[in-house]
């Protein structure tokens, strides 16, 4: 609990991240006001049960708040409510966007903002699900380190790792990197699975074999030892459709930059296979049945 922090805060998009994300800014920001607003009533109305207040739009929520944070899907919906909320926005505002969004498109929102006399920080977000419940993402950020440092006891209400990059479209960058060498480990964990089962091998003994020696990440104990050795692939986790449009945005940075980026692009064709077996809103790892129809 972080008592110091009196902001007028609103929140933007209570999904499966963003609503456990505010509620730890409800929990641990106890002097603030905070306002919420999600497309779906229902999402509106369970957090405002906890303690916020709700607004009936995002154009309402903006005019009541200083600081703003988006929880959204895509760029897409991020650039659907920055064009809704422009004309509201005021000097002195901060809106801090944690979704994952193309870099490109959040440097012209940012320009949009700054325009307005506003500061605009990318802000994302990694871990899991169970991360933000707990208040441990971790969160990378690009923008002006002023309006970082101003908004960085708000953000450590969500995140235990909260970590400056660089300028804005900085948090983008390291974010869609991170998920692109997430989303090559556990397809890579997957096929050593699915190769290992095949051969006699028990998984379960060879993840642990793994995580005593140099295979050991941060994907081996979540996802592989959670979800692909369960064969565990939930709804309203993190889905395909999310997994593959993460890495299209990588793949879109890489060729920006000149680099042809061969991991990512054969993902890409994995994803779109998941895809076409009526996968698209389970957990990404659900790519390990792929091997089932090889």
């Amino acid at each position: 609990m972080n008592s110091s922090i009196h902001a007028a805060i609103g929140f933007i998009g209570l999904g499966v991240m963003g609503s456990p994300m505010c509620r730890n800014l409800i929990r641990k920001a106890p002097n603030s006001r905070i306002t919420v607003f999600d497309r779906s009533a229902d999402a509106t109305n369970r957090i405002a049960d906890e303690g916020a207040e709700s607004a009936a739009n995002a154009t309402e929520l903006v005019g009541k708040a200083d600081i703003v944070i988006l929880s959204l899907p895509n760029g897409e919906a991020v650039e659907s409510i920055i064009s809704e909320v422009s004309a509201n926005i005021k000097p002195g505002q901060v809106i801090i966007d944690t979704s994952t969004t193309p870099v490109a498109l959040t440097k012209e929102m940012a320009a949009r903002v700054r325009a307005a006399g506003a500061d605009y920080l990318d802000a994302p977000i990694a871990r899991t699900r169970q991360a933000a419940e707990d208040g441990t993402l971790s969160i990378m950020v690009g923008g002006d380190i002023s309006a970082f440092e101003r908004v960085r006891p708000i953000l450590e209400c969500m995140g235990s790792d909260v970590t400056h990059c660089g300028p804005v479209g900085a948090g983008q960058i390291v974010k869609i990197l991170n998920n692109m060498v997430l989303f090559q480990t556990v397809h890579a964990l997957s096929e050593a699975l699915a190769i290992a089962v095949r051969a006699g091998i028990d998984g379960d003994m060879l993840f642990d074999v793994f995580s005593k020696g140099s295979a050991d990440s941060f994907a081996l104990r979540n996802h592989g030892r959670k979800a692909l050795l369960k064969n565990d692939f939930p709804p309203r986790a993190f889905s395909t459709d999310y997994a593959r449009k993460d890495n299209t945005y990588a793949i879109a940075l890489a060729e920006s930059v000149g680099v042809t980026a061969r991991g990512a692009n054969l993902l890409d064709g994995v994803f779109a296979q998941a895809q076409e077996q009526a996968m698209s809103d389970c957990y990404f790892p659900v790519f390990h049945k792929l091997h089932d129809s090889n």
